[in-house]
């Protein structure tokens, strides 16, 4: 006869109306238990002390009989997978216990398969009997509590999910959609942010939406390991991104790192990724990806906001309405910009190269290696933490240069300044003033600049009163030539005595040519074949 498992609630109902004096037969009739079965609970509870004309028997009672009377299992036989896996034992305890170096055993599928090259086959599920029974394995499922409810507006999860395919008008084909879902684990209310791929750009970008969807910030944001975001994942100390970093600061919450793979370290926004794909996005048909972002707004509040959450049997959007947004931080400020850092080398040209632009970097760090912050607007080169230039953004190709990063005696040939050089060389004499003027006086003044520099550097080289003499005695004889007036220097030609005034040197000009131009032009004849 099969066994039927009496509740505490019979047995003692059953020694109440005992207690009451009840007749067997009359407690038959009313609990449809036998006489026999109604003699063995009294006998049983009279076995524990209680006495039925005094005592009023209790829950306590009832359970203690309940529990007295319950069968013993009997013990089953030895099967025959276990017979065959009982001699090996030993070898199975030793297989599964960790090695005495530390580090963990063999899992249970790999002892099966060793089992099977000595021969030994049986069914894995009798192999995971035996070893749980015999060799001292663990069972796979694990007791689990459930966490302290959060307070309002104390936390948010993230996570980027897969959505499927949506039309790139652009590309001309389908590519991959992704959705970075927000989650606020007091209300459930969440956020659908749809993008193409999961760059850092990405995440703030949908955190930024996010905060505007929600009208404020929570305290705590729990993140999954994304490379993005986290350098180095780790349980205890995890490394954040510094742009991450940055964006957390400005925009006042905790960041707070999962355990690396280990999905229930954000258990409610991991719910929310299947329930996002398969109730949003599954099964309609799609634009583009802005088509995708306006539905998905829409369907945060009318459809995922409207439901009755099968946790808190509470509409999501109520919730958040009446007791969470009003305990979040209000945004301040405007949209974060994300930076991009970068270690850029200082080129012997005066440059760094930073995203395809050039920005001018001081003589002092030519062949450093500094760190470089762009964002839409400004370029910052730092070094050892100090800020060293500030330059505005330039498109690729572009390039920003700050002439007081150049040396000094560079900077006139590197700007391409004919005034500036003619100031100069007045600076070192009226003489070679005037002769960088008459030098610099044609049409192209760029083509003649390296001969000014010439001339500047052999006045530090010779002196500027012999150069002053040199350019002096030069102009009086027409001499437009760098070359000639540093012959002049070098020989000494100043000290020789100069035409009396300016009418001889302008006839020593005009005695260059002693025959008239004319007399250079012989007409050809030509006879008639």
């Amino acid at each position: 006869m099969a066994y039927r498992e009496v509740g505490m609630w019979e047995i003692l109902e059953v020694l109440r109306r005992v207690h009451r004096g009840e007749p067997y037969a009359a407690i038959q009739r009313a609990t449809g238990h036998t006489r026999k079965t109604v003699r063995r609970y009294v006998r049983t509870a009279r076995a524990t002390g209680w006495d039925a004309a005094t005592t009023v028997p209790d829950e306590t009672l009832a359970a203690t009989v309940g529990q007295r009377l319950k069968p013993v299992r009997k013990v089953p036989a030895t099967g025959e997978a276990e017979a065959r896996l009982v001699p090996h034992r030993e070898q199975i305890r030793q297989w599964l216990a960790p090695p005495p170096d530390g580090g963990r055993g063999l899992r249970l599928a790999k002892v099966h398969t060793l089992l099977g090259r000595q021969g030994i086959t049986v069914p894995y599920s009798s192999l995971h009997r035996f070893a749980v029974r015999y060799c001292g394995f663990q069972d796979a499922r694990r007791l689990t509590v459930r966490m302290a409810d959060t307070a309002p507006g104390d936390l948010a999860e993230i996570d980027f999910g897969r959505l499927g395919l949506v039309v790139d008008p652009e590309a001309g084909r389908q590519r991959v959609a992704h959705a970075l879902v927000v989650t606020l684990v007091y209300s459930r209310h969440q956020y659908v942010h749809v993008t193409r791929s999961q760059r850092l750009g990405d995440v703030i970008d949908g955190l930024e939406d996010a905060w505007a969807f929600f009208g404020g910030v929570p305290v705590r944001v729990v993140l999954d390991n994304l490379k993005a975001a986290i350098t180095k994942a780790d349980r205890y100390d995890p490394i954040f991104q510094r742009v991450f970093a940055e964006y957390a600061q400005v925009r006042g919450f905790v960041i707070d790192a999962a355990v690396p793979r280990h999905p229930t370290g954000k258990p409610h926004v991991e719910r929310g990724i299947p329930y996002v794909r398969e109730n949003f996005f599954r099964g309609e048909t799609w634009l583009d990806l802005a088509h995708v972002q306006r539905e998905a707004v829409r369907w945060c509040r009318a459809v995922a906001g409207m439901r009755v959450h099968g946790t808190t049997q509470q509409r999501p959007l109520a919730v958040f309405e009446a007791t969470e947004q009003p305990t979040l931080r209000p945004v301040t400020g405007a949209r974060f910009d994300p930076p991009t850092w970068k270690r850029c080398k200082a080129h012997p040209d005066h440059h760094i190269e930073f995203e395809r632009a050039l920005y001018s970097v001081p003589t002092a760090v030519v062949g450093h290696r500094l760190w470089v912050r762009g964002d839409r607007v400004l370029v910052r080169v730092y070094e050892d933490g100090l800020l060293l230039k500030t330059h505005p953004r330039q498109a690729p190709g572009g390039r920003h240069t700050d002439v007081g990063d150049y040396p000094a005696h560079l900077a006139p040939y590197a700007l391409r300044d004919p005034q500036r050089m003619t100031r100069d060389a007045h600076a070192q004499g009226p003489a070679i003033g005037a002769f960088v003027e008459r030098l610099l006086a044609g049409p192209l003044p760029w083509a003649r600049l390296r001969q000014v520099q010439k001339l500047l550097r052999l006045a530090n080289r010779y002196g500027r009163g012999r150069v002053e003499a040199a350019c002096q005695r030069a102009l009086a004889f027409d001499l437009l030539n760098v070359h000639r007036v540093e012959r002049i220097v070098q020989q000494d030609l100043a000290r020789l005595p100069a035409a009396p005034d300016e009418r001889a040197a302008d006839a020593a000009r005009a005695l260059r040519f002693l025959r008239p131009a004319q007399s250079f032009i012989h007409p050809v004849d030509r006879k008639e074949p």
